[in-house]
């Protein structure tokens, strides 16, 4: 038996707006605490880590844990149709996601069930020099600069300070960002510390900022990077990118 029901159907319809820009099917695993996924895009360069908590329903009944296949553009098709003031329903039956949009009318939609072949994916145990936190839409203008620039962009920082910036053939751009009341800078080390990252990747993860007005930005010289959005006992999304290691 599961039922669960949004009364801000936005959770949900954002999120897998933001999911489905890298990820074509997920697994979702849905719990006494909440739904959960992990899922890698097709080229295996980037992770999304998703958490929507019971806490976020008005309804919650799960009966035993389960795991449930998507096609996630099907999905995002259907709660494109959700409005503002619909409240959302979630059920599983007859090997289908059945949902239902309740507002001044009732639509119900089914989808069904995938049997995802692939192995679990797994969380990797990352460690960082460089955590970022600062406003979603500091970080979303800083992409936005540097993606008429070139197609990587370099992230690096130096104690109180963090950098983003691009070159092209004859174009550079540069943002500067300073610790102060909104942006927090802690760094392990007083050297610099730089890494290059896929724009066309952060374009589509810094989608999120519609979830969270605060973002966390993780990083080390050339290693992979983590992005976190989250909103207290409502969700969580994170996002893990490939490094683009280059001989300059």
């Amino acid at each position: 038996m599961v039922k669960l029901v949004l009364a801000d159907a936005s959770y949900l319809k954002d999120s897998i707006a933001v999911i489905s820009e890298l990820v074509n099917e997920a697994r979702f695993k849905i719990t006494k605490d909440g739904l959960e996924m992990i899922a890698m895009d097709p080229a295996n360069v980037a992770m999304v880590i998703y958490r929507l908590l019971s806490s976020s329903f008005t309804e919650y009944e799960v009966s035993e844990d389960q795991e449930i296949g998507l096609n996630l553009q099907n999905l995002r098709q259907v709660l494109r149709r959700a409005s503002p003031s619909d409240v959302l329903t979630l059920e599983v039956a007859d090997n289908k996601l059945v949902i239902q949009l309740r507002g001044a009318s009732t639509r119900t939609f089914s989808l069904p069930l995938l049997d995802l072949e692939e192995k679990e994916q797994k969380i990797p145990n990352l460690s960082f020099m460089v955590t970022v936190s600062t406003p979603s839409s500091v970080l979303n203008d800083a992409i936005s600069d540097v993606d008429i620039i070139a197609e990587s962009v370099s992230f690096s920082a130096e104690p109180d300070k963090f950098m983003v910036s691009a070159e092209g053939d004859l174009s550079k751009a540069h943002i500067e960002i300073k610790s102060g009341d909104d942006t927090q800078i802690r760094t392990e080390s007083t050297a610099k510390i730089k890494a290059k990252y896929s724009i066309e990747y952060l374009k589509k993860m810094i989608i999120a900022s519609k979830l969270a007005d605060k973002v966390e930005v993780h990083f080390k010289d050339d290693y992979p990077l983590r992005l976190d959005y989250k909103v207290i006992d409502r969700l969580s999304m994170s996002f893990i990118l490939a490094p683009r290691v280059e001989n300059d």
